[in-house]
């Protein structure tokens, strides 16, 4: 017999989708504006974004509804060069792992540690995106926690 997820799970993997449909979009502007190994490291953030979107498509249609991804985002500010690129990526990851961390407090099992190992991947993401925008400190305490 299969457990289901309690209803909170799925409702907070629908939310992190969510994050995980924007962080896709929003990397498209940021890659346009990066050169050598950020353009790459953009590249390879983009695609672990929709390997997570696509495994939680997967794993939320077999449960019910997936949340529908949009047409377009609205970014926080323009992104004009690389400096608004590389402020935007930290942003990104900041904003996405607070999703993640959001679900760990709904979540149990395979669906926790997925939560956990998609917080950890955003939050190490963050801090190698501040390195690359000389932002300091590199990292925050409590990663996907509101300042």
């Amino acid at each position: 017999m299969t457990r289901r997820a309690p209803a909170g799970a799925t409702e907070a993997l629908r939310a992190a989708l969510s994050a995980e449909y924007a962080a896709v979009y929003a990397y498209g502007p940021i890659g346009v504006h990066l050169t050598g190994a950020n353009r790459s490291a953009a590249r390879a953030a983009e695609a672990a974004h929709r390997n997570r979107r696509d495994a939680l498509v997967l794993q939320l249609s077999a449960d019910g509804e997936v949340p529908a991804d949009r047409a377009g985002y609205a970014l926080p500010f323009p992104v004009s060069d690389g400096p608004s690129a590389l402020r935007l990526a930290v942003g990104i990851e900041e904003r996405t792992a607070g999703f993640w961390r959001a679900a760990l407090a709904h979540t149990e099992g395979a669906d926790r540690n997925r939560a956990l190992a998609a917080l950890t991947d955003c939050a190490l993401r963050a801090t190698r995106w501040r390195r690359a925008a000389g932002v300091t400190p590199l990292t925050v305490p409590f990663p996907g926690r509101p300042a």
